[in-house]
């Protein structure tokens, strides 16, 4: 009977799940701008909480005081960066030309030691720019579609944004009210605390280590003398934003144009074991020293998340995916029935690994010992 029970729990939690993830694929346009809202939300408060108890401004103007700054902060970092994009395009024929140039000559010396020609390796027939942009041109379209849809989000974000920060001490009643119990509304207490501290510690510590990671990128590109340094090493940490797979992204245009400007090919090669080198950093020593134990999501499940998050919400998907997973084990941390899971989306303790691996030794040593009594 108890069987048969658990076998219908877990067919309607099956079932629940996959509901979950339908609904929020389907209603991805209304779910991402209000995901970012309440984590931009947790970024700002304090910016707010600053002004209505320090210098004692209304809840509407230090409200939108906040908001207009972190607007003007996030279109001023844009407007920097399409500047300076400008200029490097302005420049891009002649990047364009070296790097033919130079990939000709690579090709040449391939075809010599190795016997292949030219053609077999880049094609023989040649394909123009307006043969390109024709055979792309629905992808194009579709990428102005969606620009229209994100330039949509940038309206709603901080009007949902004004919002919840309007009716935070509305919305926290709403869930006091929610839990009957005593016992409940001060579980419901500590786990609001919780999901706070973890939104603020991860959004705090991103931007500390985007910094710093701008800072060490441009000084490995200042020191192999490559063009733009801090632009590109600042939006190489700006692509932080993207997990993992940002920092691909951004070594990748610093080192087209080391090979475009510099006379030896190791200048690329430096810009992308450079960025590695920092990316290894990173993610070792700097935000786990910055960011701490409150975002304890382990490295595989982080990979999953993103991959998972990116196939259901694409980029804003793989943006989301570590502050929401980190919501939802501070949930199930809390949860009786999902307890299991809160604790395998966590930090597996050095602690833990070296009491099985002692234990895994004894074993071994034990099982050796009695293979040597038989052998006599």
């Amino acid at each position: 009977m108890n069987t048969t029970k658990n076998k219908t729990h877990i067919v309607h939690d099956l079932f629940a799940f996959i509901l979950i993830v339908f609904l929020a694929y389907v209603t991805q346009d209304f779910l991402i701008p209000i995901f970012f809202a309440i984590l931009l939300s947790v970024l700002v408060y304090p910016i707010v909480k600053y002004f209505e108890t320090r210098l004692c401004f209304n809840r509407i103007v230090s409200i939108l005081i906040a908001i207009l700054v972190f607007t003007s902060i996030i279109f001023l970092i844009f407007v920097l960066i399409g500047i300076q994009f400008q200029d490097i395009m302005d420049k891009s024929d002649m990047y364009y030309d070296k790097i033919l140039e130079k990939t000709n000559i690579l090709i040449k010396e391939t075809e010599n030691s190795t016997g292949i020609e030219s053609k077999d390796i880049v094609g023989g027939d040649s394909i123009e720019v307006k043969e390109i942009v024709k055979r792309n041109s629905n992808k194009i379209v579709d990428f102005v579609t969606r620009s229209g849809a994100i330039l949509s989000d940038f309206v709603l974000t901080p009007l949902y944004m004004f919002f919840f920060l309007l009716y935070r001490s509305f919305l926290i009643s709403f869930l006091y009210k929610a839990t009957s119990k005593v016992s409940d509304r001060k579980n419901m207490r500590l786990i609001l605390d919780q999901l706070y501290d973890v939104q603020q510690n991860y959004l705090v510590g991103l931007v500390s280590v985007m910094f710093i990671v701008g800072v060490l990128n441009s000084i490995g590109l200042l020191a192999l003398g490559i063009d733009y340094p801090f632009f590109f090493g600042f939006l190489c940490a700006l692509l932080l934003l993207v997990p993992y797979i940002g920092i691909i992204i951004g070594s990748l245009l610093p080192a087209l144009i080391a090979l475009a400007t510099k006379d030896s090919y190791w200048y690329s090669f430096g810009v992308i074991a450079i960025f590695g080198f920092i990316q290894f950093i990173e993610g070792n020593f700097i935000t786990p020293k910055i960011t701490g134990s409150k975002v304890s999501l382990n490295s595989f499940v982080s990979i999953l998340v993103i991959i998972l998050f990116s196939m259901l919400w694409g980029i804003p998907g793989m943006i989301l995916a570590l502050p929401i997973t980190a919501s939802l084990k501070v949930i199930f941390d809390h949860s009786v029935k999902f307890k299991a899971i809160g604790f395998v989306l966590g930090q597996a303790e050095e602690k833990y690994f070296s009491n099985k691996a002692k234990y895994r030794l004894k074993i071994w040593k034990r099982i050796r010992k009695q293979k040597r009594k038989e052998n006599k």
